[in-house]
């Protein structure tokens, strides 16, 4: 083999160099070698190197670990208490839900319904019936204002008011209509209302101490109402006279009639009438009726006539 030519391994290659020379030529590149790459402007400094300055993340400093620590006890807390707000609604929940459940069982029933107020002509079982209690439901499910339009529908009960006592109580307290006038009809029999027209009960047979009313049209009369049912607004006029008589002649009064053109009538027990005309002025005419029966000279066949409440007149 000739000294020229390169070992097989890598071994080193004869230059014909001095030793000293390829040795100090050989000294950078060898340094290099062993990984001493020299000054690098990417490489950390030499204090941060050593620990000496704090950890530079991006051009910020690194959050302290005790404040890291911190964070996260706030954020493990919050969750906690979050949870425990959680699982407290959700107890609130199947509470509330199981309650109405219980609301809605028969321990919970309108099992005692009482019915009080003057109602001489509505016994208690047709109140409670009325009101749709006879069979005890929910309390939970009684509307008070729902109930007493029912209760209120029965024909002599004007107002009623009902009240939840729980566990099982209902309250209705009423108040009845009083008949004012009566009329006849239907048929043989006769109607009672009460001051504004609504037709309360029939009987078989006249009621004394009522006063009889009767509505006249072009053609024939007006028929009372059925039960629970009112008479139409062309009524009104004579109904009004009707429940304000003064005490000072009302026991006198026999029978109001309203004639086809409007105009009010009255008739006496003692066959004296009383032309009234409208129904205004109300006042003042019957004042002036209770000084002509108390004063005037009067016959069964007098006329009174009151239709000019200023100028009263007597006739007959």
């Amino acid at each position: 083999m000739s000294p020229d030519e390169p070992i097989d391994g890598g071994g080193p290659v004869d230059t014909g160099l001095p030793a000293d020379e390829l040795g100090a030529d050989e000294g950078p590149a060898q340094e290099l070698a062993d990984g001493d790459a020299g000054p690098d402007t990417d490489s950390p400094a030499d204090g941060e190197a050593d620990g000496a300055g704090p950890e530079v993340d991006a051009g910020r400093p690194t959050i302290d670990p005790r404040i890291r620590q911190r964070r996260v006890a706030i954020r493990r807390s919050q969750g906690r208490r979050r949870l425990r707000w959680i699982g407290a609604a959700a107890v609130a929940v199947v509470v509330v839900l199981g309650l109405l459940g219980l609301a809605h069982t028969p321990w919970f029933g309108a099992q005692a319904v009482s019915v009080t107020g003057i109602h001489p002509h509505t016994p208690d079982a047709a109140i409670v019936a009325a009101a749709g209690l006879e069979h005890h439901p929910p309390l939970i499910s009684v509307n008070p204002g729902a109930v007493a339009k029912k209760v209120e529908s029965l024909p002599f009960i004007a107002t009623a008011r009902v009240r939840r006592h729980w566990p099982d109580g209902v309250q209705i307290a009423v108040t009845e209509r009083v008949p004012v006038v009566e009329m006849a009809g239907p048929n043989s029999s006769w109607s009672l209302l009460d001051g504004h027209g609504r037709t309360l009960q029939v009987v078989p047979a006249r009621l004394p101490g009522l006063v009889v009313y009767i509505v006249r049209t072009a053609t024939s009369g007006i028929p009372p109402a059925p039960v629970g049912a009112s008479l139409p607004p062309a009524a009104g006029p004579g109904l009004e006279v009707s429940r304000t008589l003064p005490p000072a002649f009302s026991s006198q009064v026999v029978s109001v009639t309203v004639a086809a053109d409007g105009s009010i009538s009255m008739a006496l027990y003692s066959g004296i009438t009383v032309l009234f005309g409208t129904d205004s002025d109300r006042t003042a005419k019957y004042q002036d009726i209770a000084s002509i029966l108390a004063h005037g000279t009067l016959h069964a066949t007098s006329v009174i006539d009151v239709t000019v409440p200023e100028s009263p007149t007597v006739s007959g």
